[in-house]
Parts: structure tokens; sequence; C-alpha cells
């Protein structure tokens, strides 16, 4: 005999309408900011200051919003680098590893005094873009090559690299005046000048014309169309004849060089040397910052708009009510996962079927 059950099963929505992608999105924002409220209260901050610190204090005052601009600013790169591969679903979760690579290209211009110093800034801004580039190269090769996985390939290099470091902090680079382990200060024609409003320098605009470039590459061009199918579906895109391996190789150099590009705003416009522990966290917030922004980089840069506000009020909670740097890390995750879970609902529905199984 057989006896009817009710099961449940996920169906693939055919369509979802902007209406329905909006309130994902919104649901997700409003669920993430209603769980970080009540792990902020039981964390012992009070409801009053929640507000006043994670809004007030940084959106509607002048010193709070340079800070959240000055914050911002590498992490726009960290983003649209982020974006430019995941896009195409190749997963860069070696970000830091490039941000380093950047860091350290820059400051060799600087130590060495290469080029003339009228021009070395820029050169240092190249060479953080080349160097960043140049150290994806080698997960991307491997991929392409020999199938290998990017995610733990991409992640491993992070870790070499952070080891050069190292060497070079505690060895040849090191500053001799300095108890610490940094690199000498860099010359003021090695410095991004400031633009007159706290600390925000002139790497601002450098993030901002990345960001127009990449709105324009990916989203108002030919290869932005060849990326969208890639990350779709390569073997489709490759059936139809579209660059697949071209299209991967650009976007991929792109996410590294804008990674390591970070790394080159960062020395030279916020810690003005090389430090242990300038690109510490890049990954995470990069990501981050490409999934809430959709891997669009015009949201990318209101995201990390947002989340570097979020760093700012973090540090205020820090200082004042002795919360770690876990509790806003777990902020951004929460807010990751919620808008996860909303956007999965909004491509899938729960559909309740009758089954039969043997009595």
């Amino acid at each position: 005999m057989l006896d009817m059950s009710t099961g449940i099963t996920l169906v693939r929505r055919q369509s979802i309408s902007g209406r329905l992608r909006a309130l994902s999105f919104v649901g997700g924002l409003g669920t993430g900011f209603f769980i970080t409220f009540l792990v902020l209260v039981s964390s012992g901050v009070e409801p009053a200051s929640i507000l006043n610190e994670f809004v007030v204090q940084v959106f509607f005052d002048l010193h709070g919003l340079a800070q959240a601009t000055t914050t911002a600013i590498p992490l726009i790169l960290a983003g649209l680098g982020a974006a430019a591969a995941m896009k195409l679903r190749f997963w860069n979760i070696g970000i830091e590893g490039q941000v380093w690579a950047g860091a350290i290209a820059a400051t060799g211009v600087a130590f060495y005094d290469i080029g003339p110093e009228s021009i070395r800034l820029y050169v240092m801004l190249l060479a953080a873009i080349l160097a960043g580039a140049a150290w994806i190269a080698i997960p991307v090769f491997f991929k392409l090559r020999y199938g290998v996985n990017e995610i733990i390939m991409t992640l491993l290099m992070a870790y070499v690299i952070f080891q050069l470091v190292q060497h070079l902090l505690f060895g040849p680079w090191q500053d001799p005046s300095a108890s610490f382990p940094v690199s000498p200060h860099f010359d003021d024609a090695e410095r991004l000048s400031r633009i007159g409003w706290g600390a925000v320098h002139n790497g601002l605009w450098v993030a901002l014309g990345f960001g127009a470039l990449m709105w324009v590459l990916l989203e108002r061009s030919k290869f932005g169309y060849c990326a969208t199918a890639v990350g779709h579906n390569p073997l489709a895109a490759k059936g139809t004849g579209l660059p697949v391996i071209t299209t991967i190789v650009i976007s991929v150099l792109l996410s590294g060089g804008l990674a390591g590009l970070a790394g080159g705003v960062i020395t030279s416009g916020a810690e003005y040397r090389l430090t242990q522990f300038l690109a510490h966290g890049y990954t995470f917030s990069g990501i981050v910052i490409a999934f809430l922004a959709r891997f669009r980089p015009a949201l990318v840069v209101v995201v990390a708009f947002l989340v570097g506000g979020v760093y700012v009020a973090g540090d205020t909670l820090k200082v004042f009510y002795g919360l770690s740097e876990a509790i806003v890390i777990l902020i951004e995750g929460i807010i990751l996962l919620s808008l996860l879970v909303w956007e999965f609902f909004s491509r899938y529905h729960i559909e309740f079927v009758k089954q039969r199984v043997p009595a």
C-alpha cells in the first residue's frame, strides 16, 4: 500500500522582477541591521548610542564623514578588484596578497628612489598596479592551464607574500631609527597630498576615477557583455564564439591590479611607509563590498563608503565600549549572510508537494 505524504521542494523562479530584487535587497539589509542591533545591545552598547555612533557621528558630522571617506578610498579599489574577478566566478580569496604586492612595489620605488622625483608618485602607483596584476597572474595561469583551484592558490599566496613583507621589514627595509618593523617614511614627493578635508587625500580621485572606468568597462562596453556571459555560463559563451579565456585573463588581471593599487594608495596616502598591518582584512572587506554591490562598479563606490562608516563607528565603539575587532567583522558577516539568504529566496520559492511513500 502507498500513503500520501507532504514533501518540501525548492523551485527556481523563471524570472525575477525588479521589484522582487529591490525587496530582497532592502529586506536583507533590514534583517542584517536588526540582528546587528541585537548583537551590539547584548555586548553592552546602549541602544541610543548605536544610532548616534553608526549614523549621526559618522554620516551627519563633517569630521566623521572625512574619516569614513578616508577609510573608504582603498576599500573602493579592493571592492572593484573583487567584483572584477568574481563577476566571472573566479574566486579571488587572496586580495590581501595583491594589496601587499602593491604596497611592496610602491615602497620599493620610494626606497630606491626610482624615477625622477617629479613623477615618482605616479611610478609608485603604476608599480603597485603591475605588482598586484603579476601576483594574481600566477593563480590564473595555473587555473586555466592545469585546473588548479583558485580559492586555495590565491589564499595561500597571500600568506607567502606576507612572509616576504616580514623579511623586508625585519631585514633590508627596516627603518634604523624605529623600534618597530617598519620601513622609512616616504619623502613629501612620494605622498598623495591631502585635499583639505580631514585626512582625505587625492587617492579619492584615483579611486573614483577607476570606479568610473570599471563602470564603463563592465556595464557599457562589449567586454562587459562578454564578462557577464562568461560569468553565467562559460561553456555556452565559448560555444557562441566569445573570447572566454581572454575575458577571464583580462578581468582577473584587472582584479589583481586594482587590489595592488589599493596597497599603493594606502602606503602613499595614509601610512607613508610599509608596515606589518596595512593590508589585513581587505580580502573579507573586498568580497563583502562586491557581493553587497552585486558586482556593479557604481554600487561598489557607495557600499565601500558605507562599510568605511561602519569601520569608523566600530573604532569608536572599541574605544568607548571595549568591543573587539571581531565584533566589527561579525557585523559585516551578519549583513552579508542576511543579504545572501534573502537573495536565495528571491531566486527560489518553496513548494509543498504530495508524495507517495510505502505504508
